[in-house]
């Protein structure tokens, strides 16, 4: 059983009237309930305004996969949960961050960059084109698929070179962007994953979802190498002669 746990700052925003109307129960509904139909994911919900910004040490102990879904109020996660998440990843949780989430402190603290990207909110268009079919995160998608519309995010996407790129966006804007990205920080996984603005219908896409689910079960905690990242005293492998 894979436990994950989807973080969303919960702001104004996403609970007015026309976000609503396209997620009755939210962003955060949503996402969670692309993991809560699938029998080896354990889900649990967590958000800005609870105590220690719903991410104590001890439910973090207990997440195997961290999503991240963050708008407007990036700034206002403490600095010690920051650290908290980041050892975590180093010691093995995975973590996946969504859509606007590129600028937050988390993202930004395990890429070393300011995750700054252009960007637009004209609906556009956007279709996905996969360029690694065979990795795990990918099992499933077609070689493209399109999105009706989606806010845009362009290049140049300031982050360090992804281990992988797994897919690239373009949009009828004539815009691209790298859409879909693997990195490993540590012992931890992490996968970068752009659709998803609050007022669209990308987390309905049947594509979309299998991508998440994918991730999930790519990043997830390997339990027998979560270890706190330090120096250990090694004893030799042979005996001196």
């Amino acid at each position: 059983m894979i436990h994950v746990t989807v973080w969303n700052e919960d702001s104004a925003a996403e609970s007015s009237e026309k976000v609503l109307a396209v997620y009755p129960q939210g962003v955060l509904g949503a996402v969670a309930a692309m993991f809560e139909n699938q029998q080896d994911f354990q889900v649990r919900t967590a958000y800005l305004s609870q105590e220690e910004a719903g991410l104590t040490e001890e439910i973090l102990e207990d997440t195997d996969v961290l999503v991240w879904w963050g708008h407007c109020k990036h700034g206002l996660v403490p600095d010690e949960v920051v650290t908290r998440v980041q050892q975590h990843v180093l010691r093995g949780m995975g973590l996946i961050v969504l859509h606007s989430g590129h600028e937050s402190r988390i993202m930004q603290r395990l890429m070393g960059t300011q995750c700054s990207l252009r960007w637009h909110e004209n609906n556009d268009k956007e279709r996905l084109f996969v360029i690694e079919p065979s990795h795990p995160i990918m099992r499933g998608v077609p070689a493209w698929f399109e999105l009706e519309a989606e806010e845009m995010y362009g290049e140049r996407f300031d982050i360090p070179k992804p281990d992988e790129l797994l897919a690239i966006g373009w949009y009828e804007s004539g815009d691209v962007f790298r859409s879909a990205c693997c990195f490993n920080r540590g012992y931890g996984k992490i996968f970068y994953f752009q659709p998803g603005h609050e007022t669209l219908r990308s987390y309905y896409n049947e594509y979309v979802k299998l991508i998440l689910q994918n991730a999930a079960r790519w990043a997830a905690r390997n339990r027998e190498l979560d270890r706190p990242l330090r120096s250990e005293f090694a004893p030799a492998l042979e005996e001196k002669r």
